[in-house]
Formats: structure tokens, C-alpha cells, sequence
């Protein structure tokens, strides 16, 4: 009977362990819009416009090739929130039928809504410069319309820091990110040296930019990915420490007045706020609200 039993348990475990070996690192990607090929102006980010139609197609290319490496490199379960806007720019069927697709808005966590500590590494796809960065395409922190810069602990931060400490928070490291040269700069300058930058184009100004090679920009961004995934063990997670002091400026005064009305918020100048909190997440959505009430005033 023993016999009998362990022979059972043989071919179970035979069974069994094959597709455990086959199930690779789950991997979060969040996607945005002004660092995608071919974007350099507003309008090609915003719904109301003609030109948002293609530009929507070249984020769904840009994530397929970043999927496309990832796979390679035998990653398990994809997921990838929309994270541009109203958040609905992705069309599902134009995306690697194999990812999870988060879609829409507003969510809890924002562009970074589905991370967790189940996942082993985090990409950020399409992103940009903080407010103020020179040659850079389309910078802005968060809100264009009403953020002049956003400190947390007295660092200045881009929405890639922001964003990123967030995965940190849940101990997940950011490995890879792509958008225009300038954005990969800082990125590196934050995240440190060993995190993969894929560059897709060099801005020229803030709404110009030179497009590198369509073909090439998408096998680098697949390369890039493929290469962050399997030196995903060099790269350590970026982590703020606890307490959070929070600190907008926004960009006129009138912006800070209702943000103000709250009774963890601070006035601390004519246009700016802080506050403090014990987790980070918890000031991350707190600043979220702060940002919305900013931009109502």
C-alpha cells in the first residue's frame, strides 16, 4: 500500500512541477502617453482631438514589444494598467491578448493601481520629465494644469520617483523604463545605474522631438526588457522613508486655497501646501485629493 501511494505521489508531483517551473516572475507595467514613439504634442495625448487616434495605436505598439521581451525572458503573469489621462486610452483588443489589461478611471492608486507585493518587478512604460525639465518632451508633474513641483521629504520629485515608491512600498523594484532621453536621465539619476532606459526619442524642445527609427525603437524596447527581467535581482526597490512630509507648490495662489480647507493640510505659502503622514501610501492618495481640490479652485 505504501508503495502504491508513493507511486501516486511521484506522478503527481511529476505532474505538478513542470508547470510550476513554466510560471515566471508576474510583472506590473504601467504605461503612460507623452513618452511613447511618435508623441510631441498635447493634442496627440487628449480624446477631443483628431490626432489621438494614432497615438493611441503607438502606446498599444510600444507596450506589445515590452510584452513581447518580457515573455522571452519567461515572465509569468503580465499586468498593464492604463495610465494616461482618463486611463481608457489602450483599446483591449489592440494589447498582447496574454496581459491583464487595468483600464479606466479615477482608481485608488492611480497610474500605479494593481501593484502589490506579489510581483517581482515593475516597468514604466511611456513616461516623462518632471515640471521644468528643459528639453525634455511634454514635461509635467502629475496635473500640467495646476502642479509647479511636488517634494516628498524634501526631494524633489518627478511622477516616475513618485510612482516608483509606491512599488517600493510593496518591496517590488522599478527595472525598466522607457520614454525620451532626457526622462531616461533622470530615471537613472533616481533610480540608479541599474535600471534598464530605453530611450525612443530626443526631444528637441518641449513639443518637438526626433523620432528615432520606428523598427529599431520597438526592438530596443523588447531588448530592454528582455535584459531588465533577467538582471531583475540587481536592481533594489526605491523606498521613502516614514514619516512623509508632503510638499506641492501649484502654479497661482488661488490653487492652494481649497487644499488648505483640509485639516491635514497646511498653508505654507502663497501657493503652496504641506502635510505629513505616517505611510507613504496613505500621503500618496491624500496628495491625490490635494491635486483634484487644486484643480477645482
Amino acid at each position: 500500500m505504501k508503495k502504491i501511494l508513493l507511486s501516486v505521489m511521484v506522478f503527481v508531483l511529476a505532474a505538478v512541477l513542470p508547470a510550476a517551473e513554466k510560471t515566471g516572475p508576474k510583472v506590473f507595467i504601467s504605461v503612460d502617453m507623452e513618452g511613447i514613439w511618435g508623441v510631441v504634442q498635447w493634442n496627440q495625448t487628449n480624446s477631443d482631438s483628431p490626432e489621438y487616434g494614432p497615438a493611441r495605436k503607438w502606446m498599444a505598439e510600444d507596450v506589445n514589444a515590452v510584452v513581447a521581451g518580457l515573455l522571452e525572458a519567461g515572465a509569468g503573469r503580465i499586468v498593464v494598467n492604463d495610465s494616461h489621462g482618463s486611463m481608457r486610452n489602450i483599446l483591449a483588443d489592440q494589447i498582447n491578448p496574454k496581459v491583464t489589461l487595468i483600464s479606466g478611471s479615477p482608481k485608488p492608486l492611480s497610474m500605479m493601481q494593481g501593484i502589490d507585493a506579489s510581483f517581482e518587478a515593475c516597468l514604466f512604460i511611456g513616461y516623462h520629465a518632471q515640471a521644468g525639465t528643459g528639453a525634455a518632451t511634454l514635461d509635467h508633474t502629475i496635473s500640467g494644469s495646476t502642479v509647479r513641483s511636488v517634494k516628498i521629504n524634501g526631494l524633489e520629485l518627478p511622477e516616475l520617483g513618485i510612482n516608483a515608491a509606491i512599488a517600493g512600498a510593496y518591496n517590488v523594484p522599478v527595472i525598466m523604463l522607457s520614454g525620451d532621453e532626457e526622462t531616461c536621465s533622470q530615471a537613472k539619476a533616481l533610480l540608479g545605474q541599474g535600471l534598464v532606459t530605453v530611450a525612443v526619442k530626443k526631444a528637441v524642445g518641449r513639443y518637438a522631438a526626433e523620432l528615432f527609427p520606428m523598427e529599431e525603437a520597438r526592438k530596443n524596447l523588447a531588448q530592454g526588457a528582455r535584459e531588465a527581467l533577467a538582471n531583475r535581482a540587481k536592481v533594489k526597490p526605491f523606498r521613502l522613508d516614514s514619516p512623509c512630509r508632503f510638499e506641492l507648490e501649484f502654479l497661482n495662489s488661488g490653487q492652494a486655497e481649497m487644499p488648505s480647507l483640509l485639516p491635514q493640510v497646511k498653508r505654507t505659502g502663497a501657493r503652496s501646501v504641506a502635510f505629513s503622514t505616517a505611510d507613504y501610501i496613505e500621503g500618496f492618495k491624500l496628495m491625490r485629493a490635494v491635486i483634484a481640490l487644486a484643480g477645482i479652485s
